[in-house]
């Protein structure tokens, strides 16, 4: 009976102390400076503005990549003059975008239309793992066609990609909406 008691007066000297508290998972934030544009001119038929951030390499002809570095991401363009194949990079430009299908778990299209500035095109959101998660194209339907995807410099994981993929979203909308064929 003398051991009982004392141990369980040890016990309740032992248990004495701070009260455990239930912490909440973390959840990731990552946070990204407020967008500013600048008009990028590389003496090509278009221009448009980009963000300040991004850095533009110009490939052969009038093809450039747009780079994110600090977020290991790229923006593809390739600029293909019209010569009375407009349908079959209409179709391609589809048809790429629908190729991910496997892997994505939805697509959302949303056309595109500014008559002041003649360009039209269609702009493609994609969700899940898929190797891209935008495209777009624009056209004039004349004499100009620019194709573009962003893509990452990382495996597929939608989760942990989806910050910085709506941050790039909004600047290749703004892309789109400041694009101006040259004459």
């Amino acid at each position: 009976m003398k051991y009982g008691i004392a141990f369980l007066m040890t016990v309740l000297l032992i248990s004495c102390g701070e009260e455990v508290l239930i912490k909440p998972k973390a959840v990731l934030h990552l946070s990204y400076p407020d967008a500013v544009y600048q008009k990028v001119d590389q003496q090509c038929p278009y221009s448009f503005e980009v963000n300040t951030m991004a850095r533009i390499v110009k490939k052969n002809g009038c093809n450039m990549n747009i780079l994110y570095p600090k977020m290991k991401a790229i923006i593809h363009l390739t600029y293909t003059p019209l010569n009375n194949n407009l349908d079959t990079l209409l179709f391609d430009a589809q048809k790429l975008t629908y190729d991910h299908t496997s892997r994505a778990s939805k697509i959302d299209d949303f056309a595109y239309e500014d008559t002041l500035k003649n360009v039209y095109g269609q702009y493609f959101e994609l969700g899940g793992n898929a190797a891209t998660l935008s495209q777009f194209y624009l056209t004039d339907t004349l004499k100009h066609f620019i194709n573009g995807s962003m893509y990452f410099n990382s495996k597929p994981n939608f989760d942990s990609l989806y910050p910085a993929a709506v941050y790039l979203r909004a600047d290749i909308k703004k892309l789109m909406e400041s694009l101006e064929w040259e004459n």
